[in-house]
């Protein structure tokens, strides 16, 4: 075997310090990175919007991003009024009732026994009492919490200021990465570009329409079978069905303990409600956003989000899945250049002969053989 040279082995060295420092800083400055990456996703999932009204408009990119900045901010205002108001005052009403709950489940046998041995109920009723004064004192509480709500809305502010930079600045961003490309290297570029943004768009567009349908339809079906605090119920079941697969049975738990204590027929009722719906869900709708915008296993699906929720929590499972489609077609493009499949080349030589006979024609001569 050859030896290795000083120069060599200091280049290693060298190389492997300067990766470990990058991810040295990169760690320090974890929170930036993480506005950046948020940005990037946000400018991700808006390009499609963007375009669209662009060029429905003829307007300035700058003014079709401000438009479609308005209709999200005027979309989540006029949900806001309408859920709300009811939603608050239903909160409120579960909270009061909370007591009376507790009373109702204490002819069930087994937290009888449970009360026997261990006091369960007792100490649940105690607590469950001051459910309302604990309520209304948080208002007082407000203070404490002021700065964390005025960082998350500089946060908020931060990254749709530099999503907005991002969609303004992406074609000239782009055409000049591009031109310093070869031409097979540009074309692979642009491919993985336009991938990537439609799969984080389609995965946005989807997932939000998915969790929507699924606290709609929630609210039809409680309303139908008389389950109290439908508003509240149907909203947190839209928020947990934002977190792939398993989300939709998060909020389906809950709403089925709140109809137990209507009655033992009515969660029953709502729970073959839920089973046909995940099976809906699972098989129609899921199979529609993932595997037609991200086209991912549901079993990578899995993975990925775990990894995700472990890592950020709930913001790492909602972004887990884009970003590991990104990294997929990443994947995907750089296999497809470094291991083209013959079916291809011979395509490409069928082609080639195909006009090569259809150049012999026209000049006049006779066909070969192909």
């Amino acid at each position: 075997m050859p030896a290795v040279s000083t120069s060599q082995t200091a280049r290693s060295v060298l190389v492997t310090a300067s990766i470990v420092a990058v991810i040295y800083v990169m760690w320090l400055l974890r929170d930036v990175v993480l506005l950046a990456l948020l940005a990037v996703f946000v400018a991700a999932a808006l390009s499609a919007p963007v375009a669209f009204v662009q060029k429905l408009t003829h307007a300035p990119r700058a003014l079709s991003i401000l438009i479609v900045y308005l209709l999200m901010f005027a979309l989540i205002a006029v949900l806001g009024l309408i859920i709300a108001p009811p939603l608050v005052e239903q909160v409120i009403t579960f909270a009061r009732h909370v007591p009376s709950y507790v009373h109702q489940v204490q002819d069930n046998a087994t937290l009888a026994k449970w009360d026997k041995e261990y006091g369960l109920l007792n100490k649940l009723e105690g607590q469950a009492g001051k459910l309302p004064s604990l309520l209304s004192g948080a208002a007082n509480d407000l203070e404490t919490v002021t700065v964390g709500v005025f960082e998350r809305i500089a946060k908020l502010i931060a990254i749709l200021a530099v999503a907005f930079l991002l969609l303004l600045d992406a074609p000239r961003l782009f055409g000049l990465f591009y031109g310093r490309l070869a031409p097979q290297r540009r074309e692979v570029a642009q491919r993985l570009a336009m991938q990537s943004s439609r799969a984080i768009g389609g995965y946005v567009a989807g997932a939000f329409a998915v969790a929507g349908l699924a606290g709609f339809v929630s609210f039809l079906v409680m309303e139908l079978l008389g389950i109290p605090f439908a508003i509240p119920l149907a909203v947190q079941m839209a928020f947990f069905a934002l977190i792939p697969l398993v989300g939709s049975a998060i909020g389906a738990a809950v709403i089925a303990i709140v109809a137990a204590l209507e009655g033992p027929g009515t969660a029953l009722a709502f729970l073959a409600f839920f089973v046909v719906y995940q099976q809906i869900e699972t098989h129609v709708l899921g199979p529609f956003v993932y595997k037609r915008t991200v086209q991912m296993r549901p079993v990578l699906v899995i993975l990925v989000v775990f990894a995700g929720a472990t890592l950020l929590g709930i913001l790492g499972a909602l972004l887990a899945i884009p970003a590991a489609a990104t990294i997929q077609i990443a994947i995907q493009e750089w296999w497809r250049v470094k291991h083209p499949l013959p079916e291809a080349a011979d395509a490409g030589d069928a082609a080639d002969a195909t006009d090569g006979q259809a150049v012999a024609l026209a000049a006049g001569a006779e066909p070969g053989p192909a």
